[in-house]
């Protein structure tokens, strides 16, 4: 029996009695019952046993076994001083601590509603640390993406035969990059998710999903229509540029092109699609079921990339989700005359602040708020 067969067993058998008796570690190896005894005591023999399967634990004993000679540390200073090594067998150890520590379930994580969060699927997460680089693995331990700050980039490269999703989350206050297996560029803004294929593979649609609003800079490939769909609608391309916005509270979903060409559909009137040129908007009504095509300044839609904000006739009760997210707060209104104040601005929340947007719309309309941490109450 090999190594990998004796410890997928007694992992097994740990799993079975939820304890690590003698007559399990009787069956292994010397080395192999201090790996076992190692990860049982580091509370690591479900991780470890979730992920075996994908490992080959017969290859570079010697440099385990001359390492762990060398150190009787807890298991997660020996992964870290036998990383270097590049044995295979070393990656159970350190993919069992990532599985434990940095892919907790959301009922292990203490996820509070300003952070970025990744969902691996199996109900692992990561959070996005904005000051950081780090590297991305699946559940085999291999390498799909790498972070750096607020960019994600996918490999082409990964090693992945199946169709598998990740699902990005970005709060209220924040915006994301991020970058596709076949080079399409997603920019996403705030309160916003998106799900993708880790890889898109061949032969394939190229899908993915959004419930917010992004910008897509698609990668051009003639064999591979590229489709986001959101609600109801569709946007199907071959290599674009466009924008699109669909929050569950808006009544519209929106499709603004600004380079290429795409086709809007929806589900409920499968042969109401519409051909968007650069410069068109492309709207569909979730209530009323219809499609409306109109000529607009694209520089209204996108403005948001670089922390703008356009209200056109807009109504301020229209307005306050948009500054809720952008500038992460609460806005609790009172003043029924106001809500229904229709209001032309434009405001930059990289140079104005929420009250300096405040101040500026009290110019036109007189009202009081007081702001209590990130809570506006208006009256």
């Amino acid at each position: 029996m090999s190594s990998k067969s004796r410890l997928k067993a007694a992992f097994e058998t740990i799993m079975d009695s939820g304890t690590l008796d003698s007559d399990t570690l009787n069956n292994l190896t010397e080395e192999e019952r201090r790996i076992v005894q190692k990860l049982y005591d580091e509370g690591l023999a479900k991780a470890s046993h979730e992920y075996i399967d994908g490992l080959n634990v017969d290859d570079d004993w010697k440099a385990l076994t001359k390492e762990m000679a060398r150190s009787e540390k807890k298991v997660v200073p020996l992964w870290k001083s036998v990383l270097k090594y590049a044995a295979i067998f070393m990656a159970l150890l350190g993919i069992a601590y990532f599985y434990q520590v940095a892919n907790s379930s959301d009922t292990d994580l203490q996820i509070t509603e300003d952070v970025i969060v990744l969902k691996l699927g199996d109900d692992n997460i990561k959070i996005i640390d904005l000051s950081a680089k780090q590297q991305i693995l699946n559940k085999s331990g291999k390498l799909i993406a790498e972070q750096d700050g607020d960019k994600i980039k996918y490999l082409a490269s990964a090693e992945i035969d199946e169709l598998k999703f990740n699902e990005l989350n970005i709060p209220n206050g924040k915006m994301f990059e991020v970058e596709l297996s076949d080079g399409t560029v997603v920019h996403i803004n705030s309160g916003s998710k998106i799900k993708y294929p880790v890889k898109f593979l061949e032969g394939q649609k190229r899908e993915v999903f959004i419930e917010g609003e992004a910008y897509f800079n698609v990668t051009k490939d003639k064999k591979h229509p590229f489709v986001v769909r959101t609600d109801s609608v569709s946007v199907e391309v071959l290599g674009t540029e466009f924008n699109i916005s669909s929050y569950p509270e808006d009544s519209e979903i929106k499709t603004v092109l600004i380079e290429g060409s795409v086709n809007m559909g929806n589900t409920f009137v499968p042969d109401d699609n519409i051909i968007l040129k650069p410069g068109n908007k492309g709207s569909w009504h979730k209530t009323e079921h219809q499609t409306k095509l109109e000529e607009v300044d694209v520089d209204i839609y996108t403005g948001w990339m670089r922390g703008e904000l356009y209200f056109d006739n807009t109504r301020f009760e229209d307005m306050t989700k948009k500054l809720e997210r952008k500038y992460n707060v609460r806005i609790t209104n009172k003043n029924p005359i106001l809500a229904q104040k229709i209001l032309t601005a434009k405001f930059s929340s990289q140079i104005e602040s929420i009250e300096d947007v405040l101040t500026s719309i009290r110019e036109i309309y007189p009202f009081d708020y007081e702001i209590t941490n990130n809570q506006i109450l208006i009256y």
